[in-house]
């Protein structure tokens, strides 16, 4: 692993076992296999299996719930691998893990976690999360989505888009405003939604040049009806979403730093061998300057989140804390990915290297879970205390 500044020498042994065991998985069973899977704009399903017997999925889900148990810093070191590899796999990872097992686990009854949580964490069942709607993007509270009380059951209607393996999700996390009764002005709530539920269907979104090696769709709810028990008891208002989000930022901090990892230590061999006027092209001052920019990048955004899962597990961690490490590893991943590209000429914009792949992944994983302005005014506002949103 390239880590200049030796961030992880003093992790504990659980999790450098845990980050090795990762780090083995990924160099065998995806890197050799995922520009294929890109290609095609897919992803096994029988890979979430895999990664389910390796303890990859919801790695912090208590024991007593199928989980590993681990810390917050080996569950961000497994984001770091499987991005590595490639973002769609490591999104893929992450919504199973932050945006559908944590849910339940902070916000489920015990018989939802005790139903769901095991076989979620073994990648028996498949999990999806619909918040984003097409007309929302950034200012989730306007959502459309709504959950009308009759009897003993929830009626759902709406869309939700962007939705990571809806297509191919059992069960999804969907938010929408409840109304209990036609006087009720509607509070956002979560429900566990079976994607078998008669008026509830996932279309699958084509054409992607970005996440491909991931299954993209929406979430379309047309009258479907759900049991009272289907609701998350402990959510409540839109800061359990976010809740939600805060842990996938999380994991996107340090999964970043894995893609930038591989564009870097990819561009200094390629620079060390690509020969020009008579000298590889690594000893030319700009070259070195590029390199050099993305490895302090990478440097600085590795002590970040190493800090950042140490106050995770203390119980300290802020999300805005959160915030500023996503916004900045994954445009300093993003830029990187850039120059990499430069650096490998002609041959950076071929799938045969894996640059361009990362480069586009990027764009995406820059753009989602927060935009990079929209982080910038979270960091902001808690700097200043003044709502820059409003």
């Amino acid at each position: 692993m390239f880590d200049y500044f030796r961030a992880l020498d003093e992790l504990a042994q659980d999790d450098k076992d845990i980050h090795r065991a990762a780090r083995d998985f990924v160099d065998k069973e995806i890197v050799p296999h995922v520009q294929g899977w890109w290609d095609k704009d897919t992803l096994p399903r029988e890979l979430l299996v895999q990664m389910g017997d390796l303890g990859l999925l919801g790695p912090t889900t208590p024991p007593e719930y199928g989980g590993a148990g681990t810390s917050s810093t080996a569950s961000g070191l497994i984001c770091y691998e499987l991005e590595r590899a490639d973002s769609g796999v490591r999104s893929s990872a992450s919504v199973q893990g932050s945006l559908v097992m944590f849910p339940i686990t902070a916000y489920g009854s015990e018989e939802q976690k005790k139903k769901y949580l095991p076989e979620l964490g073994a990648g028996k069942i498949v999990g999806c999360f619909g918040l984003t709607e097409s007309e929302g993007g950034s200012d989730p509270g306007a959502m459309r989505a709504r959950a009308d009380r009759d009897g003993d059951s929830y009626i759902l209607n709406g869309a939700k888009a962007w939705i990571t393996s809806s297509p191919i999700a059992d069960i999804a996390i969907v938010w929408a405003r409840a109304f209990e009764s036609k006087q009720d002005e509607g509070t956002i709530r979560g429900f566990i939604v079976p994607m078998d539920t008669k008026g509830a269907s996932a279309p699958e979104t084509k054409n992607k040049m970005s996440l491909r090696a991931s299954i993209t769709g929406e979430i379309v709810m047309e009258d479907v009806r759900v049991p009272v028990s289907a609701l998350l008891p402990k959510s409540g208002g839109l800061k359990s979403p976010l809740g939600c989000l805060t842990q996938a930022r999380y994991g996107i901090a340090w999964g970043a730093l894995g893609a930038l990892e591989t564009v870097l230590t990819a561009s200094i061999e390629y620079t060390k061998t690509r020969t020009t006027f008579g000298k590889p092209i690594g000893a030319r001052q700009l070259i070195q300057d590029k390199l050099t920019r993305m490895a302090t990048h990478h440097s600085l955004g590795l002590l970040m989140v190493r800090r950042l899962g140490e106050l995770k597990d203390a119980g300290t961690m802020h999300y805005a804390q959160v915030s500023m490490a996503k916004r900045n590893n994954v445009r300093a991943a993003l830029e990187g990915a850039r120059l990499a590209r430069e650096m490998h000429g002609g041959n950076g914009i071929t799938t045969e290297y894996s640059i361009i792949r990362h480069m586009l992944n990027l764009e995406t994983v820059d753009t989602y879970e927060g935009t990079h302005d929209i982080h910038t005014l979270i960091v902001g506002r808690d700097l200043t205390g003044l709502n820059a949103l409003e």
